[in-house]
């Protein structure tokens, strides 16, 4: 339903609907970023999603000096050093799992993706933990949680099983007797997992869908397929105070859907090498100002050690099967079979 809506109203660069403002044009997206004053514990939103899945002190809830400090510190765990510390623990897996595809075998994109977060995500968090067992938790979380907003009979189970699934990813990152961390850990691992298992998958769909292996180790195709993809490819916020946003008003309170997908015209523009988006307009997926996500390098890192190790083996895909019950848009199993 949500997803229908957002079809219907792209045409209108900004449409209000009751108390909620669908907001699709980029420098309107970029106004609503940057310029709307933001109620970033408001519930529905990421920074409410936090406080609810760990308590305050998630990076996503915070305003002020404790959001730029907070910022900071993931902006060192996640700068050019942080990736190429991190970088040998996907690359290691990719030369373990892909070699099968030499002899045309087959593999499934998901699982591996999801080992490739969960390993990232508790080396990056100096985690003693399965990075499996990880990984399925931080996603369980996450598609509990968004079930948990959604209206319905069914909210209140859908409540209790969010909290359970909390309570068993907080067991992970932060042990009863280091809670102290518990919300930036959590929401980092959470961020980092659902959209490393989100994306990846379907970028290398893409590759193989259109044939574009030749290019697998361009940068400017790793950018694009972001774009295009689009990992979180919505943007839930709340108005802390009266403003205006591409020429439509907003009142306090009202809830501000950001479209980041249609605001990167990946509703419009295909990836292309030879004729790519703007890097302005594709950086979009990625947040924009104070609110830029700090893991895009990450990202795009990760992304391009898959594609380039996929390239040798010219994959196509032989199975796929969306997953309709995660938390962002993506696949349940993604096979792929070696045709070089």
């Amino acid at each position: 339903m949500l997803f229908a809506l957002l079809a219907v109203t792209r045409r209108w660069p900004v449409r209000r609907i009751g108390r909620t403002v669908l907001v699709h044009e980029q420098e309107a997206f970029r106004a609503a970023l940057t310029r709307v004053p933001l109620d970033r514990t408001a519930a529905g939103t990421t920074g409410g999603a936090a406080g609810e899945l760990a308590g305050a002190g998630a990076l996503f809830d915070q305003h002020g000096v404790e959001h730029r400090d907070a910022r900071r510190d993931a902006a060192a765990l996640l700068g050019a050093a942080g990736v190429a510390k991190l970088r040998p623990i996907w690359t290691k897996l990719l030369d373990d799992r892909l070699p099968v595809l030499g002899a045309g075998g087959r593999v499934d994109l998901v699982p591996l993706s999801a080992e490739i977060a969960g390993a990232t995500a508790a080396a990056l968090l100096d985690l003693d933990v399965d990075p499996v067992r990880l990984a399925d938790a931080a996603r369980v979380s996450a598609a509990a949680a968004a079930r948990a907003h959604l209206p319905g009979l069914g909210r209140r189970r859908a409540e209790r099983s969010a909290a359970t699934a909390a309570d068993e990813l907080l067991d992970l990152v932060a042990p009863p007797s280091m809670r102290a961390g518990a919300g930036l850990n959590a929401m980092l691992a959470v961020a980092a997992i659902n959209t490393t298992v989100a994306a990846l998958p379907r970028a290398a769909a893409w590759v193989c869908d259109d044939g574009l292996w030749e290019h697998a180790e361009n940068p400017v195709l790793v950018d694009e397929l972001l774009r295009v993809t689009a990992p979180t490819p919505l943007l839930p916020r709340v108005a802390a105070e009266d403003a205006n946003v591409g020429g439509c008003p907003v009142k306090a309170g009202d809830r501000l859907l950001l479209v980041a997908r249609n605001a990167a015209e990946a509703h419009r523009r295909d990836p292309s090498v030879v004729a790519p988006a703007p890097a302005r307009t594709a950086q979009l997926v990625f947040g924009v100002g104070p609110h830029a996500c700090p893991g895009a390098g990450l990202a795009r890192a990760q992304l391009g050690d898959l594609l380039a190790a996929l390239a040798p083996y010219r994959p196509a895909v032989v199975h796929a099967r969306a997953d309709r019950r995660s938390a962002l848009p993506g696949w349940r199993s993604l096979v792929v079979r070696g045709t070089a």
